[in-house]
């Protein structure tokens, strides 16, 4: 089938941003240099309770700052607020107060592909969201393409995605986001659900696309410690707040020091970096900085 009329028949109408308006309280910053790709200040969140009458903090006073460009980790343990963070800076939830800035255009990929990836093969669903661009069919093709090559997915092209291993459904995701040329990528603990092996490839996929180009920049939830080698930054989330005192539970220490480019000699010393913005670890607990460098 020709794409161009792929597109005219699945284009998806007219319709508002995800997102819902901003609250009054709410200071959405619109300018921003061009080296800032995410910025929050004092940004905090409630959780309205229905029914009870009474709301609970999620965030709180969370401020930081992420430079284009670069892989940034969020880590923290399950239920910090992580996620709510990352969806704020999506556009789904406002926040309570505080103010952000997301250098736009910017796409949020969830943490099952299968919310996300709806279209039958690998190029139909990597094109669909290019139909509101009006590109001829060799540009369409050009830019599935790139996108594709982007993410280790070039060979997959005619692949029906049903036949798809996870890691390669995120992949795809994330190489869809890259073809609507994304400034930035809010990525939602992508590996969750994934094997060791497509853990490994989802990563790369988007440590490479990030490579490829100096204005991409991705922000990465998760909880796994063993992630952290592939950032060039990171940020720690414990109880709804960024903090640099933050104690690491031994059995996350046990789980770094059985990484295989851990130095475990005891001719060797873990180094201390002072915490801040010059070495990308603001915000990370001490002992986790240690462990991973």
């Amino acid at each position: 089938m020709d794409l161009s009329t792929l597109f005219r028949a699945v284009a998806p109408p007219s319709i508002p941003p995800l997102h819902s308006a901003p609250s009054p309280r709410s200071n959405y910053i619109t300018e921003k240099d061009n080296n800032i790709a995410i910025e929050c200040r004092n940004l905090n969140f409630l959780d309205q309770k229905q029914g009870k009458g009474n709301s609970v903090p999620i965030l709180k006073d969370c401020s930081l700052s992420i430079p284009s460009g670069k892989l940034w980790m969020l880590l923290g343990p399950n239920g910090c607020g992580k996620s709510t963070l990352l969806k704020i800076l999506a556009g789904l939830l406002n926040p309570t107060s505080g103010s952000l800035y997301v250098k736009r255009p910017k796409s949020f990929v969830f943490q099952n592909p299968d919310h996300q990836v709806v279209m039958p093969t690998v190029e139909a669903d990597v094109s669909f969201g290019l139909g509101k661009l009006n590109l001829t069919e060799d540009e369409v093709k050009c830019t599935v393409s790139k996108a594709l090559d982007a993410v280790g997915m070039s060979a997959y092209m005619q692949r029906p995605v049903q036949t798809l291993s996870g890691g390669q459904k995120q992949r795809v995701a994330i190489a869809g986001a890259l073809a609507e040329a994304c400034k930035v990528l809010l990525l939602d603990e992508l590996t969750t659900f994934l094997d060791e092996s497509d853990q490994v490839g989802v990563i790369k996929a988007v440590k490479n696309s990030l490579n490829a180009s100096d204005d991409v920049t991705a922000l990465w939830v998760t909880h796994r410690l063993e992630e952290l080698e592939y950032a060039d930054g990171a940020l720690y989330m414990e109880n709804g707040k960024l903090s640099t005192n933050v104690s690491i539970p031994p059995s996350s220490l046990l789980l770094f020091s059985m990484e295989p480019s851990m130095e475990t000699s005891s001719n060797h010393e873990a180094r201390m970096p002072v915490l801040d913005d010059s070495n990308g670890y603001a915000g990370l607990p001490e002992e986790m900085v240690a462990l991973r460098l």
